[in-house]
């Protein structure tokens, strides 16, 4: 925050310093100006100016008198959470999910559509055109008060490019999918690795609450981990951290370039799919696999369980690998993982006692299907503060 005495572009201050003022709003409900003055460390006339601007605006509210100290009782201020919005966007195997959200983070609206198979990039923008004309609809939200979207896409996310390196289930590799979505939507838009939005989404609201070293990590149409170090989402230098999918677990087979990655190959849901043909007298399409296979093996059938074992021993193979590089303080299992039940995460926990000097706590994912779309809300928050709007 620029506080007395500081200096710097006129703007851009300005911007600091109303950032600032909504800051300790929304840290501090119903506060006076004066003590907005103390908590900011900016003068008096600076907040009444800049209170005054975002009162007009619609971003704060005045909402009664606190208690007088010796003259006259000051004016409680508020921050107003339903001034904008922001959407929240996941494609996560053959749905995508939609919501949009206030300024707390809070889902006002949502909905799940089924996509066609194969989706091509333009389908996938006319769904989120679809998909968000409906919830405003719905909802009777004005567009006109929307911030931004996040986005989450399988695959390797460039923000800064607002491209996707790397993505065999989608093949969008190299197109400029950010630049084509905010051109059909008219609102600017971020995106980002839909593991690293389930990860924040669980940092922020689920079981990793409390926590700022943690490990998430997702099996499901691919494999894939997110990464949490001193409260931070870790990136990597190229935006390719938590691609475990190809790490080197299982046979490598003909391994070519811009296909999926080994570990996802011979131990993601597809992969799963093949090797249970072999050992469930029938699939159903429509439940998780690897829940359909740890009913078998409950039931008695001894080649199920001879799976379900290889299944949950690659996995921590997997888990062992991260564990030891980043030893944190918390893993999260989701996606198929959340079917294995406690005697899986009891197998998973001695296997690891065994290969690792530091075993983490391990817990389930507490979210479900929300996560991601907790964390492409928080993503958008972020990245299009309230103040932006009025900056455009």
């Amino acid at each position: 925050m620029i506080g007395r005495g500081q200096t710097g572009n006129a703007k851009l201050v300005k911007h600091i310093n109303r950032e600032g003022i909504l800051h300790q709003l929304r840290e501090n409900p119903r506060v006076s100006r004066a003590d907005l003055a103390k908590l900011t460390e900016l003068s008096r006339p600076c907040v009444s100016a800049l209170v005054d601007e975002m009162i007009v605006e619609g971003l704060i509210s005045e909402v009664g008198f606190g208690e007088s100290k010796g003259g006259r009782k000051p004016i409680l201020l508020e921050y107003n959470f339903q001034a904008y919005g922001v959407i929240g966007a996941v494609f996560e195997g053959s749905t995508l999910q939609l919501a949009i959200a206030n300024l707390k983070g809070e889902l006002l609206v949502q909905r799940t559509t089924c996509l066609p198979h194969p989706m091509n990039g333009e389908t996938a923008i006319q769904s989120i055109e679809q998909g968000l004309a409906a919830l405003l609809d719905e909802s009777g939200f004005d567009k006109a008060r929307l911030l931004g979207m996040g986005l989450g896409l399988p695959g390797i996310t460039q923000r800064s490019e607002g491209t996707v390196s790397y993505a065999p289930s989608t093949g969008w590799m190299g197109l400029p999918v950010r630049k084509e979505i905010e051109a059909a939507l008219g609102l600017p838009v971020v995106i980002e690795n839909d593991v690293n939005l389930m990860t924040l989404g669980e940092f922020h609201k689920g079981i990793g609450v409390g926590h700022s070293n943690l490990v998430y990590m997702y099996a499901g149409t691919g494999i894939g981990a997110g990464i949490m170090i001193d409260g931070q989402l870790y990136r990597g230098a190229k935006e390719a951290s938590g691609e475990i999918g190809y790490m080197v677990i299982g046979p490598v087979g003909n391994q070519t370039k811009g296909e999926y990655g080994v570990f996802e190959r011979n131990y993601s849901v597809r992969a799963i799919r093949e090797k249970a043909k072999a050992v469930l007298p029938s699939m159903d399409d429509g439940e998780s696999i690897v829940k359909q296979i740890v009913d078998q093996a409950k039931s008695g059938a001894e080649a199920a369980q001879t799976l379900l074992d290889d299944i949950c021993r690659h996995w921590t193979y997997g888990i062992a690998n991260l564990t030891s590089v980043m030893d944190p303080a918390l893993l999260i299992l989701s996606g198929e993982m959340l079917h294995i039940g406690d005697e899986g995460v009891h197998k998973i926990q001695q296997w690891l006692t065994d290969w690792v000097p530091s075993v983490p706590r391990i817990e389930m994912a507490s979210l479900g299907d929300q996560a991601g779309l907790i964390g492409a809300i928080h993503c958008a928050l972020e990245a299009f503060p309230s103040t932006s709007k009025l900056q455009r």
